[in-house]
């Protein structure tokens, strides 16, 4: 696995998500209520929009366009219209830094 950093854990609050690229893979940065932390595809399997621009809530993060909610773990969607699971990739923390690594979708 290559890590890399995506931001930092500071950057991001609990219920949030903020949009980073790594080597060309544009990437959904999002912590749940509880604060656990996940990266997934930022492009919507349904609408090829940006799911940064959407809300975290109870696991998934809703698709601001058509209402599509995709799990953060899996990356499965939860609700129509959307029929095909996002990307996951494996993120740890350390040190005060969100590190990604998008060489290897763990889905």
């Amino acid at each position: 696995m290559t890590f890399q950093v995506a931001c930092q854990e500071a950057d991001v609050d609990p219920a949030d998500v903020m949009q980073v690229t790594l080597d060309g893979v544009d990437l959904a940065i999002a912590r749940d209520s509880d604060g656990s932390w996940h990266a997934i595809s930022d492009m919507c399997t349904h609408g090829n929009v940006s799911l940064s621009d959407g809300d975290v809530e109870d696991g998934g993060i809703e698709c601001w366009k058509h209402g599509s909610v995709f799990d953060l773990r899996t990356g499965k969607p939860r609700q129509l219209p959307a029929i095909q699971p996002v990307s996951v990739y494996a993120l740890k923390l350390e040190d005060g830094s969100v590190w990604v690594d998008v060489d290897s979708p763990l889905n």
